[in-house]
């Protein structure tokens, strides 16, 4: 059983529909025992990281999310939830799950383009993906394929062989983050279409 991890911060429905759709199921639950007996949880999540945090802390899901870490499990973070897993985040001054070194930075006004305008945050719409190193969850990822985006802050492992794969949006940030059982996104999986999906179905077979 798969669990899909409630935490306050939405896009649940839609991440299940598509896990049914690649024929396996799932469970939406805020219930920290649950969470801490999944075979393998995804984190979703559109919204604040300081809000989510808040919502975790108290209903002890931070604890559950430590405790599957520890287990090896496997856990797929989206989103909001590839940037919770940092240790802190710009967003709120927010202090995270860290189970990655690391922050969640915010992309600057500042930023240009390279037709040298001024970068719009935030970053919404299709991007493509570098990968960085090999991983199961990115076979059959191509270097033409492309996924959805929408974010105003993006991770930023301390150490480089935490970045699995790069998008470029006036700097060249990190939009897929892992280490150990752990695996996450800065894009939106259920929405990116067959290349989304194919991440979403190799986490859903994955062996860490």
């Amino acid at each position: 059983m798969i669990s899909i991890v409630d935490y306050g911060a939405g896009n649940l429905t839609s991440v299940q529909r598509a896990v049914s759709h690649l024929g396996y199921e799932s469970l939406i639950t805020d219930d920290p025992d649950r969470i801490a007996r999944g075979d393998r949880i995804i984190f979703p999540g559109v919204g604040a990281a300081g809000s989510a945090m808040e919502v975790m802390r108290a209903r002890g899901i931070d604890q559950a999310m430590e405790e599957v870490f520890k287990k090896g499990n496997p856990m797929l973070g989206i989103c909001v939830g590839c940037q919770i897993v940092m240790e802190r985040s710009d967003e709120n001054s927010a202090v995270c799950l860290g189970l990655i070194p690391g922050y969640a930075r915010m992309f600057s006004g500042k930023m240009k383009d390279h037709f040298g305008q001024r970068l719009k945050v935030p970053h919404m719409g299709w991007n493509g993906f570098s990968p960085k190193t090999e991983h199961r969850l990115l076979d059959g990822i191509g270097p033409t394929d492309e996924f959805y985006f929408v974010h105003s802050y993006f991770p930023e492992p301390a150490a480089p062989e935490n970045i699995f794969g790069t998008t470029l949006y006036g700097v060249e940030f990190a939009s897929a983050v892992g280490r150990d059982n752990l695996f996450a996104t800065q894009f939106h999986l259920e929405k990116s279409g067959r290349p989304g999906l194919l991440i979403l179905k190799n986490f859903c077979v994955w062996e860490p």
